[in-house]
């Protein structure tokens, strides 16, 4: 049984085939219009919101993609559990262009175009989670496929790397907005982009997050009750890092030693969770911010990716282990004193690479 696709408003139009998507940007080419790209796995959220504010400012017409894409989940994973939601998606992006379109919000556009494509139409060849039997062309970028992430979940980003060629592909935006919150992702796709020659622009947008500094994401929907209140663990230990790395520069240090960083943070992670909610601290990373390699000290004229990763193991019955991953980037010395006012004014400022 197929369950009906629900009905959109005007200007909004909802994309099933590669043939159709492609029809609309070869009309939004003719006339000129600048084309951004939000490319999401459903589950809408202030994140995806801040992201489609932010390129319809620049931007005539919006595309946002819905496509939850098996090539990035392993045997094991929640793709059969990963939130589907489109009824409330394409409330959310209808209420998202009547803000765009009211007097007080200095949009240039508005959505236009939803693509929902089909597993088929995506990937003709087929799709099995088991890597060894899939058929077809990948995308590969190495070797930062294989660090940080990639370690414990080496599979995703050549999941991720084909599924947005595809998408670069069929849509050809001009640009292509992501989050900071996903920041390995967003460098892959930079040294896929421009290896590859493609025109389209990557754009990262600042992490968004909770009030207690949790960053957004879908899959906290899973979390529950009991460990929605001890899943920021890893965003006060990467703030505990950012503040040593902060001081030290204050200090006048060119060099700052790895263990400087990590100690801190560390005793925040091993000190998380309660007799009834447990954590796993999978890593936690100082890297190279181009190539993610592991810097055993940190140059402050060239500075890091600190990032991490947590598991919140099940608190009761029914519940499942969520991974919390997140990061902060520290700034080049010609940039931390900016970094260390905004640190200040506001709890949860996360730069942009």
């Amino acid at each position: 049984m197929t369950t009906p696709l629900p009905a959109t408003e005007p200007p909004l139009t909802l994309y099933t085939s590669i043939a159709s998507i492609r029809q609309w940007r070869r009309e939004q080419a003719n006339q000129r219009k600048s084309v951004a790209m939000i490319p999401t796995m459903g589950a809408l959220h202030a994140g995806h919101a801040s992201l489609i504010r932010s390129a319809a400012r620049t931007h005539n017409s919006l595309v946002i993609s819905i496509f939850v894409n098996p090539a990035q989940f392993a045997p094991h994973e929640d793709l059969s559990r990963y939130p589907r939601t489109l009824t409330a998606d394409i409330k959310q992006l209808e209420a998202l262009n009547a803000e765009l379109s009211s007097p007080g919000f200095p949009s240039k556009g508005r959505i236009e175009a939803l693509f929902v494509p089909s597993v088929p139409e995506m990937y003709p060849s087929g799709i099995p989670l088991q890597q060894e039997l899939q058929k077809g062309a990948f995308v590969t970028v190495t070797p930062l496929s294989s660090r940080l992430e990639g370690i414990t979940r080496p599979h995703f980003f050549r999941g991720v790397a084909t599924v947005c060629m595809k998408l670069f592909n069929i849509l050809q935006p001009d640009e292509a907005y992501f989050g900071q919150k996903d920041v390995q992702q967003t460098v892959v796709l930079r040294r896929m982009v421009g290896d590859l020659h493609v025109p389209t622009k990557i754009r990262v947008e600042d992490t968004i997050r909770e009030e207690d500094g949790l960053a957004m994401s879908s899959r906290n929907v899973y979390l529950g009750e009991k460990r929605r209140g001890f899943a920021v663990c890893l965003y006060r230990a990467l703030k505990a890092a950012e503040e040593a790395y902060l001081q030290e520069v204050a200090k006048g240090a060119a060099v700052i030693p790895r263990w400087v960083l990590t100690e801190p943070a560390e005793k925040i992670l091993a000190e998380a969770g309660s007799d009834e909610v447990r954590t796993e601290t999978e890593y936690f990373s100082v890297a190279c911010p181009r190539e993610l390699e592991e810097l055993e000290q940190v140059d402050v004229n060239v500075g890091a990716v600190l990032s991490g990763a947590v598991r919140m193991l099940a608190a009761q019955e029914g519940e499942g282990p969520v991974r919390i991953i997140d990061n902060i980037i520290l700034k080049g010395k010609a940039e931390t004193g900016t970094q260390r006012e905004q640190a200040s004014q506001d709890p949860r400022t996360v730069v942009d690479v």
